[in-house]
């Protein structure tokens, strides 16, 4: 079940799945015209549509937004200016994650070691003719 979140910037965003554009400019302080140009200029805000052409915004929509009306009206980044900033955070958030897979492989593969070693170990004896070496 979603959990209401509260951020730094206004209020607590409630705990359900879709918000109208009405909600959303309630939520983040930004009037609907202004909602519907942002989508235009950042790709990463993409509140689904359907009928009539109507949008429904998810909770990871409101947080975005919350974050660009702060780079834009709190710390007053330009349009592109704050497109390259959620670019890198992006960026870094991508790189943290790989970083992350790799700790993760390499533990893994130093278990898959182990075992094989064991193994070599049982299979001949107690002593292992060719070593194992770890890159």
């Amino acid at each position: 079940m979603l959990e209401p979140t509260k951020t730094s910037e206004g209020p607590t965003i409630p705990s359900k799945r879709y918000f109208t554009i009405g909600e959303v400019s309630e939520l983040c302080a930004v009037k609907p015209h202004v909602l519907r140009y942002w989508e235009q200029e950042f790709s990463q805000l993409r509140p689904i549509k359907r009928r009539g052409n109507r949008r429904y915004y998810q909770r990871d929509d409101v947080i975005l937004i919350r974050q660009i009306r702060s780079l834009l009206y709190e710390h007053g980044f330009t349009i592109g200016g704050a497109k390259q900033h959620l670019l890198k955070d992006s960026l870094i958030s991508d790189m943290e994650q790989d970083q992350q897979i790799i700790r993760q492989l390499r533990s893994e593969l130093e278990q898959v070691l182990d075992i094989l070693k064991h193994s070599s170990e049982v299979h001949h004896g107690g002593h292992v003719e060719r070593p194992i070496e770890i890159l």
